[in-house]
């Protein structure tokens, strides 16, 4: 497949933090874990510089479904109830997104969530690019790229996705859910910031009295998000839980929470592998996470949306 080249250039523009207002996108399989959850919110609750145009319902299969679509359709539904306790109207803002991955066959999956990114991106620019914040599997964006390559030259993706460069393995659950696409992301060109799992979000840990502190208080919204967060273990002593996925939201408001390096973009072997070459184009990838002041300005906007 053939994919648009940027010049250097463009890129470097492209993958600089953004400092003004940022039109962005979510993608997010948000019934997976109770991640999402809190990633959603944090980004509605944040209108001072990010736009959230719209939020894409993507895949996933572990123990809590009983495949890519139903995932999906669980992911959807999950929005639906985070967006009710908030009072914001889901028309024109939730799209259903793929009911399977890119996979072996590289497939580009259509729907609607891939049919609305491809419209949003086409309707933007270089100078003002669509951000795609993408926290689950990447089957969404992939498909989108897939379909209309041109679009790369108007978006920056933000993925949540592998462990860090030096990590042991690479077989994150965001990742592994659908190997091909992410190859095919990494190698698309597409300007992509990389925020991995293990070794550098794993940081993000919250435990269940500063949930029941800070949370849980807050309305509708606050108690939901205290028991998605609670039920998740039946073990509570000496127990934290990482929300991965606040990294991504937290880059896009202040670069100095999640500190990020120009690297050369990782090869992803068919093994499940990082592999080197340092002839491939840049990328954006975070190397760090600045745990409190992220939790202290979403506890600080929960409080002050719900009071």
């Amino acid at each position: 497949m053939n994919f648009p080249t940027l010049s250097d250039s463009e890129r470097l523009k492209r993958l600089t933090p953004p400092k003004g207002k940022v039109r962005m996108v979510l993608d997010t399989d948000t019934y997976n874990e109770i991640d999402d959850q809190f990633a959603l919110v944090y980004a509605l609750l944040s209108p001072e510089k990010l736009s959230v145009e719209a939020i894409y319902a993507a895949p996933f299969f572990n123990d809590r479904s009983t495949g890519p679509g139903h995932g999906m359709k669980l992911s959807y539904d999950e929005i639906l109830r985070l967006l009710e306790r908030m009072d914001v109207s889901p028309d024109g803002l939730v799209y259903r997104g793929s009911t399977d991955y890119v996979g072996p066959e590289r497939k580009a999956q259509d729907n609607d969530a891939v049919r609305d990114l491809i419209a949003r991106a086409k309707a933007s620019s270089p100078d003002d690019p669509l951000y795609v914040v993408a926290i689950g599997a990447i089957s969404n964006v992939t498909s989108a790229i897939m379909l209309e390559p041109d679009i790369i030259k108007n978006i920056v993706v933000v993925w949540l996705g592998g462990h860090a460069l030096n990590w042991p393995d690479v077989r994150e659950f965001n990742l592994k859910q659908d190997v091909p696409g992410v190859q095919i992301l990494l190698d698309s060109g597409v300007p992509l910031v990389l925020i991995p799992c293990r070794g550098v979000t794993t940081h993000l840990h919250s435990t269940v009295p500063e949930i029941e502190h800070y949370v849980e208080p807050c309305g509708d919204i606050g108690a939901f998000l205290a028991q998605r967060f609670k039920e998740y273990s039946t073990e509570h002593i000496g127990w934290s839980k990482v929300i991965w996925d606040m990294a991504n939201i937290g880059y896009l408001l202040d670069e100095s929470w999640v500190p990020t390096e120009l690297v050369h973009s990782p090869i992803l072997t068919d093994q499940v592998t990082w592999s080197v070459d340092r002839s491939r184009h840049l990328i954006r990838y975070a190397n760090y996470v600045r745990r409190d002041p992220i939790f202290k300005d979403f506890f600080t906007k929960l409080a002050a949306f719900t009071n």
